[in-house]
């Protein structure tokens, strides 16, 4: 008999890229990486790449926990995944992070925009509109695990402290705000305002690349001499602060391992996160065939680009674990000592296998885990979890363990049109807070549910035969 090409794994639904109308598709394995294949009656058959390992793929599925759902759904599930957004009662993940885009506007217009921001576009959020924002995350979640303010760039927004004044005064676990570091490297005395927000606050720094040509095509601008002055204000406050670096292949993937050792060694630094560039906004000269990096790949590229960590160290994250990889050191002297390789997620969270060491000693520290493989908890807020972790490994002593001694590593892929399944945007746990109140996905948001994007999702639904 023929024998094809490749090994069927899985089916799924995914959208056509070309007119987002949902399509049947498959997942296969075929020259050691995984692939997902789908055809649009309109738009043809398309092929896409969607992991680099398929070991680990495969392995992805066992990080599992069960759906935590918000107080309340906001939409009825009426036409199906992705088109009830949001959050419809079918989603399985509440809010994990919450971004409340407060501007439009932004004083850059990156060639990579997923928002299409610039110093001209759209508007900023009114106080009021952002307070009622805030209330809705509040109504949703209780006490919101991380809020994030983004914008465009948030702190060009004229009410920008009066914004935190208003998220501090409500039971918000963590704020984070998104930037890209432009009016903190000008303005010394406004980063020393900022770090009054503290604890419990943190910045969420754009960084990219060390290379000027590389900044260039991702921002539009050399950038390297603003960041690191930005850098020096963060470090001399001690401002709690995640580098973030959006990975394009062919630019910047190769230096996936310096900036993590760069980031290690900056005192104010709690981890970096890397989130391969999702097709999406204004890509500008973008190739999804040459540019496109799977989240498989920059997991492989840190292993391979530095010597800090091994496979044991970077694990999916139970909450979404197609989406998300983590993991912890501890940050000592500017040296990093690797966590998560003696503490085996795999084992702690099949629920059936308590025959460990950990579970002889405290059964409770399954739970212990479960927070800490959070996106929904800050790397100030991990360490009194993971003194108990620690506790039970005997090869590590760490009582005087605070935030400032923990590094976090995370992969954060955002699915987009090209490798939609749907099977994963249910898990979604980064949600954007609509002009309109509704809770969307952010993939979903930047498919269907942003400014004009949602002409094309009213004619979808109108198309439809229900």
């Amino acid at each position: 008999m023929p024998v094809k090409d490749y090994t069927y794994y899985d089916f799924t639904l995914s959208v056509c890229p070309e007119c987002l109308q949902r399509v049947d598709a498959k997942i296969i394995f075929k020259e050691d990486k995984v692939w997902m294949r789908k055809t649009c009656r309109e738009h043809g058959f398309f092929e896409v790449l969607i992991a680099d390992d398929i070991e680990y793929y495969k392995n992805a599925r066992n990080y599992n926990k069960a759906s935590e759902a918000p107080y309340f759904s906001q939409t009825a599930t009426h036409y199906g995944c992705p088109y009830d957004c949001g959050l419809c009662a079918d989603h399985e993940q509440h809010s994990c992070v919450s971004v409340i885009e407060i501007t439009d506007r932004c004083n850059l217009t990156c060639p990579t925009c997923y928002a299409m921001s610039s110093p001209h576009y759209g508007r900023h959020r009114t106080l009021e509109e952002v307070v009622k924002m805030l209330d809705i995350i509040v109504a949703n979640e209780g006490s919101p695990d991380v809020v994030q303010i983004s914008g465009g760039e948030p702190t060009i927004h004229p009410q920008f402290f009066e914004i935190l004044d208003a998220a501090k005064q409500r039971p918000i676990r963590h704020l984070m705000i998104n930037t890209n570091g432009l009016r903190i490297a000008k303005d010394k005395e406004f980063t020393k305002r900022l770090a009054g927000y503290m604890p419990d606050f943190e910045i969420y720094l754009q960084w990219d690349s060390q290379r000027p040509e590389v900044l260039e095509k991702l921002r539009g601008k050399n950038l390297l001499e603003e960041r690191m002055k930005a850098l020096e204000h963060l470090n001399l406050f001690n401002l709690s602060t995640t580098l973030v670096v959006t990975v394009m292949q062919g630019y910047n993937d190769d230096e996936i391992g310096s900036l993590i050792e760069f980031a290690v060694k900056q005192p104010c630094i709690r981890g970096i996160t890397f989130q391969p560039v999702q097709v999406a906004g204004r890509n500008v000269d973008f190739d999804a065939a040459k540019n496109r990096i799977t989240l498989t790949a920059v997991r492989q590229k840190i292993l391979e680009q530095t010597n800090l960590f091994n496979a044991h160290d970077l694990v999916p994250v139970p909450c979404n674990p197609d989406a998300l990889v983590m993991g912890y050191a501890l940050k000592i002297n500017q040296e990093i000592i690797p966590l998560t390789r003696y503490i085996d997620p795999a084992i702690l969270l099949d629920q059936s296998k308590k025959n460990t060491i950990v579970y002889e000693q405290d059964a409770g520290l399954h739970d212990q885990l479960i927070k800490i493989f959070s996106t929904g908890i800050s790397v100030d807020r991990v360490d009194d979890n993971m003194k108990q972790l620690l506790c039970c490994l005997p090869d590590i002593y760490a009582p005087g363990l605070k935030y400032d001694n923990l590094f976090r590593i995370i992969i954060m892929r955002f699915i987009d049109a090209w490798d939609f399944d749907v099977r994963a945007i249910k898990k979604s746990c980064v949600h954007i807070v609509h002009k309109d109140g509704r809770i969307i996905p952010f993939e979903t948001m930047n498919m269907l549910y942003r400014d004009e994007h949602e002409q094309k999702l009213q004619a979808i639904r109108a198309g439809m035969k229900l």
